[in-house]
């Protein structure tokens, strides 16, 4: 049976980020996951989750100005030591929490060369260095790195679109501990034909993420066949989470319907 974390960044937004912790567990949740932490403390972090019995299934590294339209760091030329205090940052959050993965987001590239006349060859360059510093920082303390293609839809220029870009970026930075994070709802909206991806990329992402789409809801809305594609994750032996990283139409519990039959809801 398939394991589900609720994304507290985007779920039960009508109450503070904390106490999103307690509602998620009532809700039936096993773990979590969200954006970024660091808005509060480590350990405060940690006692929410061990108040409720939750593990902590992913978290994104810092991203830059966020606010400001910042979608990452480690593919930006200039911006290394900042992306590298950010890793250093999220190890102290993963290990307090006992997170075992950490997103390091890429960024935003503008078609052609950036504001300094550089290509984004040289930004691939940048983040597979990055990327190989991050990974093996990440290693000494247990941890695994992942990258994730997100759709240009969503986040328009983001530098990573496609898995088999990502596959490409993660074979040339050659760490073990260097994984895929398969967020579904970017793979259906930029490639599709999610079944054929599951089996052939299986044994290269540790985490999922889901949204129905078009519209980024529940996943029971739109044109996606989520209970076939969950079948799918069991008959493959996938053992890790599935983020519900959905934004709910209305209430996230009254929305947990199609939960039900996984024990959530």
């Amino acid at each position: 049976m398939p394991k589900f974390a609720a994304n507290l960044s985007f779920m039960f937004q009508d109450i503070g980020f904390l106490e999103r912790f307690d509602a998620a567990a009532r809700a039936g949740f096993k773990a979590v996951e969200f954006l970024f932490p660091y808005d509060h403390p480590p350990e405060t972090i940690a006692e929410r989750l061990q108040r409720n019995g939750l593990s902590l299934a992913l978290f994104n590294t810092v991203a830059g100005d966020w606010e400001g339209g910042e979608r990452g760091l480690a593919a930006l030329p200039g911006r290394e030591q900042e992306f590298r205090d950010g890793v250093d940052l999220a190890i102290r959050y993963a290990t307090a929490a006992k997170c075992p993965l950490l997103h390091t987001m890429a960024g935003l590239w503008p078609q052609g060369p950036d504001e300094h006349g550089r290509d984004q060859a040289e930004g691939e360059c940048v983040y597979v260095d990055n990327l190989r510093w991050a990974a093996d920082r990440a290693a000494a303390a247990g941890l695994t790195a992942v990258i994730e293609p997100i759709n240009t839809r969503d986040i328009p220029g983001y530098f990573l679109n496609f898995t088999g870009q990502a596959m490409s970026i993660i074979e040339r930075v050659g760490r073990a501990n260097l994984k895929l994070q398969l967020d579904l709802y970017h793979v259906q909206v930029m490639e599709g034909d999610l079944a054929t991806k599951i089996r052939g990329l299986a044994g290269h992402y540790p985490h999922v993420q889901i949204a129905g789409t078009p519209g980024r809801h529940e996943p029971d809305i739109g044109e996606i066949n989520y209970p076939y594609l969950f079948d799918l994750f069991d008959e493959i032996g996938f053992a890790g989470w599935i983020g519900c990283e959905y934004r709910p139409r209305g209430d996230t519990v009254a929305g947990l319907g199609w939960a039900k039959r996984y024990g959530i809801g």
